[in-house]
């Protein structure tokens, strides 16, 4: 997906996420730009990095949408965290180094399910074979059975017989392959690990508590204990066990640290929230202060220490959000503004942009409900006019209250077929048009109340 075009990425992003056209536009120019760098000479390309990125905008309308997408397009490893977790070092908190130690990992999770899957037909005829050797009888305790563990035929189930083990073992794969002996019980050797050991964790040190742990890990010896398990879940375990002996974790780990450096992106959401609050210092704006400083470093290119070796943070994409409500960009210390050069407004939702988000995307709410239901053999349909009426609402309960973007809408949504959800079981076969009548009826109580309103929606 690295080689999409900016206009391809944005039409891309218009399937989940409607308008935001600019904010679109701009990080679909960062997804690109790695992969023009990578055309570069290598002299070049270290030269060149990532423009980081602030989104400023009201809660609810797509920051978070905008960047998650963007890395699942783009294949990256992407972590998502809060500013507000962070405190400084020497206190109680999460340090801000912890945010790229908990990227690694997600690289690692998502290069090692790659790897499992290049080898995954190899490991499920390993896996059947040793669950063959579980299905046979042994016939010496020296065999294969005594190596993986033994079987327990069903109550009352006959299994055919031959003489030749041979002939047995093939007619024992074909009740296997036709779903016969899925619930017949086995008794399998797991391997656990030697000890779990906990290790006291001190403030700002989280990565050395995750070292000692891993070492200690390590040095206890890993135990295997037998457990009784139905065939089916035994062949699962089994694909599992084959699977970690063919990938090797070295090239795993290799492959994740290069991808995580060259292609990881970070989302630092409520960035606002670490911004001083006025031109009276308080200790609050001091520790604010202090969260920025620790995390200037992380922004602009060091060297995290992870159990799976140093990490470089420099072509790493940070982008930022927050409703910047009480405060604003500028609040931040010059040196961590110089770190994130580009910045995007995300406008608040209208009743417009509420009604394509209800009827425009792949993923869209009025879809969700649709196939909730259908498991029921209940079939909803949403007129426009209802649609029309839901938007409205949205919009006009998010400028009385607390404006929360589309989240709105799931509240509403919710209130109108909480009923019906509830009965679906007893309305089986039933078909059930949603109209504006219906919708207005549904939330007659809170539009006669505002007072209600304000706690309900």
């Amino acid at each position: 997906m690295s080689t999409l075009t900016p206009r391809e990425i944005v039409s891309e992003l218009d399937k989940f996420i409607i308008g935001q056209k600019e904010a679109k536009k701009m990080v679909a120019i960062a997804l690109r730009n790695r992969w023009r760098r990578q055309q570069l000479s290598d002299a070049l390309r270290d030269e060149v990095v990532p423009k980081n990125i602030i989104m400023i905008g009201p809660t609810g309308v797509g920051k978070t949408e905008i960047a998650r997408r963007l890395a699942r397009l783009a294949g990256s490893p992407f972590f998502k965290v809060e500013a507000t977790k962070f405190t400084e070092v020497g206190y109680v908190g999460r340090d801000v180094e912890s945010m790229i130690r908990d990227l690694m990992e997600i690289g690692i999770n998502m290069v090692r399910k790659e790897e499992a899957e290049k080898v995954k037909v190899k490991a499920e005829a390993n896996a059947e074979e040793r669950l063959l050797d579980l299905l046979l009888p042994a016939k010496k305790s020296s065999g294969p059975q005594a190596r993986y563990g033994t079987s327990t035929p069903a109550p009352g189930e006959a299994i055919p017989l031959d003489n030749g083990e041979d002939s047995t073992r093939e007619k024992l794969r074909k009740l296997w392959r036709d779903g016969k002996l899925d619930d017949r019980m086995v008794e399998i050797n797991v391997t656990t690990s030697g000890a779990n050991v906990e290790v006291m964790a001190i403030p700002g040190m989280e990565g050395m508590e995750m070292q000692m742990q891993d070492m200690l890990s390590r040095v206890f010896p890993k135990k295997r204990k037998s457990k009784k398990v139905r065939v089916k879940d035994a062949y699962d375990i089994l694909i599992q066990e084959e699977s970690e002996k063919l990938v090797d974790m070295d090239k795993v780990t290799e492959i994740a640290k290069e991808r995580v450096e060259e292609s990881g992106i970070v989302f630092i959401d409520e960035i606002d929230k670490i911004c001083s609050g006025g031109q009276a210092s308080t200790k609050a704006d001091v520790s604010r202060e202090g969260v920025q400083r620790d995390l200037l470093p992380i922004v602009e290119g060091c060297v995290v220490n992870t159990k799976y070796g140093m990490i470089h943070t420099d072509h790493i994409l940070f982008i930022g959000a927050g409703a910047f409500h009480m405060s604003k960009p500028s609040d931040l210390v010059p040196e961590l503004q110089g770190r994130f050069p580009l910045r995007v407004e995300l406008r608040a939702l209208t009743k417009e942009d509420f009604y394509r988000i209800l009827t425009e995307p792949q993923n869209a709410l009025t879809t969700q409900y649709i196939g909730l239901l259908a498991t029921e053999n209940v079939e909803i349909q949403f007129t426009d006019e209802a649609l029309l009426e839901l938007a409205a609402f949205a919009q006009e309960i998010n400028e009385e209250t607390e404006n929360i973007g589309a989240r709105r809408l799931y509240t509403i949504m919710e209130k109108i077929l909480s009923d019906l959800s509830f009965d679906a079981p007893d309305r089986s076969g039933e078909k059930v048009v949603i109209d504006s009548e219906f919708v207005r009826e549904q939330l007659k109580d809170v539009k006669e109340d505002r007072d209600l309103s304000r706690y309900i929606l």
